[in-house]
């Protein structure tokens, strides 16, 4: 069995970080979703509430699963037993800030690293994007998954503009539906 690990700071998890994990399954038989603390970002959301946003996203995936990392990267793969390291890649600049980490993930324990490119339709979305216009009002709801532009605002002390038609209207942690293939076109594709 294989098993691979999608890190990331998910400060919020995004549609785009949901398609990377949803074609990891393709490539492994189990993903670990690991939400990280990262020491050069002030985060938004804590990680206790970044772990059930993740949790409530990835709830349609059977073989994922969401821990947060509570070290370096390389020592939550060893105990996992983890044969890579999956990232998504919006652009040159992505593969530049990412290519290092992975040459010292791989210096330090070995595992390697796999980049899947984005999905045109989730490449403009980065997680600093969605802060930025939650923070001035705009609309997000179609850039997160359910319930993720709810915390955001919450977090960020934004009253809602009103929700994009088809969002979900109970917020996070509880009761949730997580999305399904009518809820994102990409959802189910192979």
């Amino acid at each position: 069995m294989t098993l691979a690990v999608c890190p990331g700071s998910f400060d919020p998890i995004t549609l785009g970080h949901l398609d990377v994990v949803r074609r990891a399954t393709l490539l492994f038989d189990e993903v670990v979703v690991g939400v990280a603390r990262n020491a050069s970002k002030s985060a938004l959301l804590d990680v206790d509430s970044r772990v059930a946003l993740a949790r409530a996203a990835c709830a349609h995936l059977p073989s994922v699963r969401v821990v947060e990392v509570p070290g370096l990267l390389v020592d939550l793969c060893r105990e996992l037993g983890a044969v890579a390291v999956v990232k998504g890649l919006r652009g040159g600049a992505d593969y530049d800030a990412e290519q290092p980490m992975a040459l010292m993930n791989r210096h330090l324990s070995g595992v390697e690293s796999v980049f899947l490119t984005a999905d045109p339709r989730y490449a403009h979305i980065a997680s600093s994007m969605v802060k930025d216009v939650a923070r001035h009002g705009g609309q997000v709801d179609d850039l997160v998954p359910p319930g993720v532009a709810d915390a955001v605002r919450r977090a960020l002390g934004v009253v809602s503009t009103g929700a994009q038609p088809g969002s979900p209207a109970t917020p996070l942690p509880g009761g949730v539906t997580p999305p399904g293939p009518a809820d994102h076109p990409n959802q189910g594709a192979s």
